[in-house]
C-alpha cells in the first residue's frame, strides 16, 4: 500500500504551493536562478526572435528551476536517511548536482546560440 492521499486537484495544488514556498525560504540556489528568471523573462518578451526560438529559451530557462527542484527533493530525502557521511548518499547528491548542472549547459547553449543569430 502506498502512503499517498486521495487525489484532488486542490490538494495537489497546495502541496506544489507549500514546496515552492519552502524552496524559496531555504534554497539560495533556486532563489538566485528564480531571481535570473524574473529578469529574463521580460528581455524574452521584447527581443526579435521568432516563436520557436523564444518558447525553446523559455523552456531551457525553467528547466534550471526544474532541476533545481528535483536536486533539492533528491538531497531532502538523503538527508533524510542520514546525516552521517556515506559514499552513497554523496553520489545520490553528485547527480543531483550534476542535473542542475546539465540544465544550465543546455540553457547557456540556447540562449548563446539565440542571441548571436540576434546581432
Amino acid at each position: 500500500m502506498r502512503n499517498q492521499p486521495k487525489y484532488t486537484i486542490f490538494k495537489n495544488t497546495t502541496y506544489a504551493i507549500n514546496g515552492l514556498v519552502d524552496m524559496l525560504k531555504t534554497e539560495t540556489s533556486f532563489k538566485i536562478e528564480l531571481v535570473l528568471a524574473m529578469i529574463l523573462i521580460p528581455i524574452l518578451l521584447y527581443i526579435e526572435l521568432d516563436l520557436i526560438s523564444k518558447l525553446l529559451m523559455f523552456i531551457t530557462l525553467m528547466g534550471v528551476l526544474i532541476a533545481e527542484a528535483i536536486n533539492s527533493a533528491i538531497e531532502r530525502v538523503v538527508d533524510l536517511v542520514t546525516l552521517e557521511h556515506h559514499p552513497m548518499a554523496g553520489r545520490a547528491k553528485d547527480v543531483g548536482s550534476t542535473i542542475v548542472f546539465l540544465s544550465i549547459c543546455v540553457f547557456l547553449a540556447v540562449w548563446f546560440i539565440n542571441i548571436i543569430n540576434l546581432i
